[in-house]
């Protein structure tokens, strides 16, 4: 577990009678984007660079998140919105420890886990396996394993339309596959759940069950944090929200109010 007291001179601000398991503390998260090969890339020209301290001229700096300071605790379930490129992916990935932040700090309770719809399943393996596979990779003991992956399996509705649990993961269609990931990660409790669009996939049925997945997990006294362009899974799932615009954190509040703000701004 990491050390969650807060710094001195802390931008986050703790409330001492709820028990934290995120701070996230004036980060800033700052990417280096390779543009492509271009002039200057000699010997000579980098040696002069590097005696110069200048930038290589194919390397631009973009500044996804600026000073972005809060703090989550457990049993909440807070909502990311924010116009695309505002840097919600971004803040997970940071949370989740994937990025360093270039300012500032995170510090989280236990091992914060994120959920994408990119998240890494093995193609040429059946859903059935890469159930086990998953899980195993999570902690679980082989009997836990053996008595949750039915459940798993039918939670994520692949096989509503034929035995997809026994093909290949490379015969899915991408909302599948997307489904898979959640019920997997969500069969098991985690202290921080970082959710990055997937609940956006699949029908009404299963959009509801996640939702409410996503509710049973915060009454566990984990902390869930939901990216979504839904408002209304925003609204339905999360009690708090965060507004992100350009990397900055506009407003942090009560689900609707903030929900309300988003929709309603020129």
């Amino acid at each position: 577990m990491a050390d969650l007291t807060q710094p001195a001179g802390s931008a986050a601000v703790v409330d001492s009678g709820r028990v934290p398991t995120v701070v996230v503390d004036d980060v800033h998260v700052i990417y280096k984007i390779h543009k492509g090969a271009t002039g200057g890339t000699t010997p000579v020209s980098a040696l002069k660079r590097i005696v110069s301290r200048t930038k290589a001229p194919n390397i631009r700096e973009v500044h996804a998140v600026k000073g972005v300071s809060f703090t989550a605790y457990e049993g909440e379930a807070i909502g990311l919105i924010g116009s695309n490129g505002s840097g919600k992916s971004t803040l997970l990935r940071a949370i989740a420890g994937l990025l360093p932040p270039a300012r500032g700090a995170v510090y989280t309770q236990g091992q914060p886990s994120l959920l994408g719809v990119n998240a890494a399943l093995l193609n040429d393996l059946s859903g059935e396996r890469n159930v086990v596979l998953g899980c195993l990779a999570m902690g679980m003991t082989p009997d836990e394993v053996k008595r949750l992956a039915p459940e798993i399996i039918e939670f994520s509705g692949i096989n509503e339309r034929g035995d997809f649990a026994s093909l290949p993961m490379r015969t899915y269609s991408s909302g599948m596959g997307a489904r898979l990931r959640f019920a997997i990660s969500s069969a098991k409790k985690h202290d921080v759940l970082l959710i990055d669009e997937a609940l956006a996939t699949g029908d009404r049925k299963f959009r509801a069950r996640s939702e409410q997945r996503v509710r049973e997990l915060r009454d566990s006294a984990g902390t869930v944090f939901l990216v979504s362009h839904s408002i209304s899974s925003i609204r339905d799932t999360c009690e708090r929200t965060i507004w992100l615009e350009s990397g900055v954190l506009r407003m942090d509040g009560p689900t609707d109010e903030v929900c309300d703000a988003y929709e309603n701004q020129k």
